[in-house]
């Protein structure tokens, strides 16, 4: 008969997975930072993170369950998640600021590391957790970003640098609010108050933002055709309006905040974590996919375990990965997007 383990006399009392998790964050806030204890705000973060993670982890284990041919035989849960990895992202994510909890910070992707049989957490970018890190970390950060999506019925005109122009600027009206027409394209500008003739305007039309449409992207999201279910079996096809004016606001905005340089004298072991996290993500045969199932499918992936030194193995690589599209962040309650 197997005897339980005992201390005075009481049963000993596993630690939940929550209690696991932030021990773990703990220990690598006290390696990062020398403190013992952590802050209110940090143990606010750690508790974002594990609900966060927590909830990607069910979505994703419902499909896995839900799929009848070729199911992963590795459940999508606590006891098969890569903990030591996801803990050291999480403290560099939380100490650059990234929340899991404010929308459009970051998201959470489970994907099969095969080489460990268990589950790394991806970590992906919204558009606002992209701008907080180029405010952060930008070499020439400008006072004001404006981003607007331009339609066909609105008045645009750019006008760069010359003779008549201390510096770049443009000019643009909106008509008619309630019948602007099909979007044409957009623009971002930044805007330097005491430098003026730094000022820079970059115009996208329409195909540009296309061409940063992901490969698999969502009807849900940019509309389109999708297919229709009914009780558990394929019967159709049908055509849903999707958020696509929103989803192309949200590929300017990353373009215009990607478009800011980044200060080499700025950066430290968090962000080169994080750009580690970004180069694995950008795998070709992955991005796509994961950028159009943000909190979805879990994906596979051929992966080595991190080296003990992870940051001197991501400075060694500064190659920067090719833009991935937005995550396409999951529907809130009200029925839309939580943009």
């Amino acid at each position: 008969m197997a005897e339980k383990k005992k201390t005075n006399g009481v049963a000993k009392k596993e630690p939940t997975m929550a209690e696991r998790f932030t021990g773990k964050v703990v220990a690598e806030f006290t390696a990062n930072t020398g403190e013992i204890a952590l802050t209110g705000f940090q143990k606010r973060l750690a508790q974002n993170y594990f609900m966060a993670v927590d909830d990607a982890l069910a979505k994703a284990e419902k499909k896995r369950l839900a799929k009848k041919k070729n199911q992963d035989k590795v459940p999508v849960t606590w006891a098969n998640v890569n903990l030591g990895r996801l803990s050291r992202d999480v403290v560099a994510a939380a100490r650059i600021g990234l929340d899991p909890a404010q929308d459009n910070h970051i998201n959470m992707v489970p994907y099969k590391n095969n080489s460990l049989q268990k589950y790394d957490i991806g970590f992906i970018e919204g558009y606002r957790g992209l701008e907080l890190k180029a405010m952060k970390y930008g070499l020439d950060i400008p006072d004001t970003v404006i981003v607007e999506v331009v339609h066909a019925n609105d008045r645009f005109k750019s006008h760069k640098k010359d003779r008549d122009h201390a510096s770049e600027t443009y000019e643009f009206d909106i008509v008619s609010d309630f019948d602007r027409g099909d979007i044409v394209g957009g623009f971002y500008y930044h805007a330097y108050s005491e430098a003026s003739q730094k000022n820079k305007l970059v115009v996208m039309t329409i195909k540009d933002i296309e061409k940063r449409r992901p490969r698999y992207a969502s009807a849900e999201f940019w509309g389109g055709e999708k297919d229709k279910w009914e009780n558990g079996q394929k019967v159709g096809r049908e055509t849903v309006d999707g958020w696509y004016e929103k989803m192309c606001f949200k590929t300017i905005y990353r373009a215009a905040y990607r478009d800011i340089t980044i200060d080499s004298q700025k950066i430290d072991n968090d962000f080169l974590r994080l750009k580690r996290l970004e180069d694995t993500l950008a795998d070709a045969e992955i991005s796509a996919e994961i950028a159009d199932n943000a909190n979805g499918e879990v994906i596979d992936l051929d992966a080595e375990e991190e080296p003990a030194n992870a940051e001197s193995a991501a400075a060694s690589d500064p190659a920067t990965p090719d833009e991935v599209p937005e995550p396409e962040e999951t529907q809130a309650s009200s029925g839309g997007p939580e943009f």
